[in-house]
C-alpha cells in the first residue's frame, strides 16, 4: 500500500491530539467539532472536497487563521502542550521549529524579491543561533536534501526562475529547515503534473522516515491516500465523518459520502487499466449543504432518511480504532464486516 518502510509508534501519547475543534468566523462555524490524533513517525491523510474544512484545520494547529477567524472551543494538544492558549510568542516559536507547514502553491507563499537561499537562510536564523555563514551553509545543505540539483546554483535564482516542482522543493527544504516532529502538508502537489506530484510525495516520506517526523497530509486524491497514508481521517461539511486505516476505507467505505468519493474516481483493475464506464458524480455541491442542524452530507446523500436532518450524527468507534458517522448504514452486519484484518 504505502512505500513506508518504518511502522508508526502506537504507544504512548500522540505526538498531536485535536479534540473537539471549533473554527469561527462571526456566527459561522466552517469546522465543527473536529477531532484527530497523530502519531509519531505516521503519515495522517485529511480527506475531502473544497470547503469541507481540510486546511482550515491545518491553519488552526500553526496559529494561523485569517482575519476575523477564532478557535471558538475545543483542543489542540502537541506534544502534551495545549497550544489554544499559549501567548502568540509561544505559538510563533513552535511554528517553523517544532511544527512545520507546506502550502499550496509556493509561488503565492515565496518572496518574489528576495533568493531563494536568502528565504531558507530567513528561516533557519528565525529559530537557530546561526552566524549568518553557517545559516548559508546549511541552507544549501538543505537544498541538496531536497533533492535540488547543483544546489550552490538555484540558492542564487529568484522564485520565478524555478519550475513548480523545484519552488514545491524550496518549499519543503524551509518547512523542514528546524527539523521539526510534525510536518503538515496541506496539497503539497496542487498545479503539479503527475510525474511531479510523485517526486514531491516520494520525497516527503523520505524525509519523514530520515527526519523521523509525523506527517498530515491533506489531500482531495484519494490515490494519494492510498500509497501514503497511514491512517485516513474524511471531512465533510467542516466535520469528521469516518476514519480508517487506508485499506479498510478502500474496502469496505462505510459512510455515504465516502462511498461517493471512490465511486467518483478512476479506479484500476487487477490488469492495472482504468475500468471502463462512465464515473459517478454526487449531487449537488458542499456550500449548500452545511446547516447547523442534521447531517451536513443529508441534502445529497442517496440513503437520507426522516431522522438525518433532524440531529448530527455521532461518531461510533468500531475496533481498531475505526470510526463512521452515519447510522442509517451502520448495522449490525455492517460493524463486524467494518473489522479491519
Amino acid at each position: 500500500m504505502s512505500g513506508h518502510f518504518s511502522p508508526p509508534r502506537v504507544d504512548g501519547a500522540p505526538l498531536l491530539a485535536v479534540e473537539d475543534l471549533h473554527v469561527a468566523f462571526g456566527n459561522n462555524e466552517p469546522v465543527r467539532g473536529v477531532g484527530f490524533e497523530v502519531r509519531e513517525g505516521e503519515t495522517l491523510a485529511l480527506v475531502g472536497e473544497s470547503g469541507s474544512g481540510k486546511s482550515l484545520t491545518a491553519l488552526s494547529i500553526m496559529g494561523l487563521l485569517p482575519s476575523g477567524g477564532r478557535i471558538a472551543r475545543g483542543s489542540i494538544r502537541f506534544e502534551g502542550r495545549e497550544t489554544t492558549v499559549l501567548p502568540p510568542r509561544e505559538v510563533r516559536a513552535l511554528r517553523g521549529s517544532s511544527i512545520g507547514m507546506i502550502f499550496q502553491e509556493p509561488m503565492t507563499c515565496l518572496n518574489p524579491v528576495m533568493t531563494i537561499g536568502a528565504q531558507v537562510v530567513e528561516a533557519l536564523r528565525q529559530h537557530q543561533p546561526l552566524s549568518r555563514r553557517a545559516a548559508r551553509a546549511r541552507a544549501v545543505e538543505l537544498l541538496d536534501l531536497v533533492r535540488i540539483p547543483d544546489p550552490h546554483r538555484p540558492a542564487g535564482d529568484y522564485p520565478h526562475q524555478l519550475s513548480g516542482g523545484m519552488r514545491q522543493r524550496v518549499m519543503i527544504a524551509i518547512a523542514v529547515a528546524c527539523s521539526p516532529r510534525l510536518l503538515i502538508a496541506d496539497e503539497p502537489t496542487t498545479a503539479l503534473d503527475v510525474t511531479i506530484q510523485a517526486q514531491v510525495l516520494d520525497l516527503i516520506d523520505r524525509l519523514r522516515r530520515e527526519l523521523s517526523m509525523a506527517v498530515l497530509l491533506i489531500t482531495h486524491d484519494l490515490g494519494v491516500v492510498a500509497q501514503w497514508a497511514d491512517r485516513v481521517v474524511v471531512m465533510y461539511g467542516g466535520r469528521k465523518v469516518e476514519q480508517a486505516m487506508p485499506e479498510a476505507l478502500f474496502a469496505r467505505p462505510l459512510h455515504p459520502y465516502t462511498q461517493g468519493l471512490l465511486s467518483a474516481s478512476p479506479r484500476l483493475d487487477d490488469s492495472y487499466h482504468y475500468s471502463d464506464g462512465p464515473l459517478y458524480e454526487i449531487p449537488g455541491s458542499i456550500t449548500s449543504s452545511a446547516g447547523e442542524r442534521g447531517c451536513a452530507f443529508a441534502p445529497r446523500c442517496v440513503h437520507v432518511r426522516a431522522g438525518c436532518r433532524d440531529a448530527v450524527p455521532a461518531l461510533v468507534t468500531l475496533t481498531h480504532g475505526r470510526q463512521v458517522a452515519c447510522p442509517v448504514l451502520l448495522s449490525e452486519a455492517q460493524r463486524v464486516a467494518a473489522v479491519d484484518r
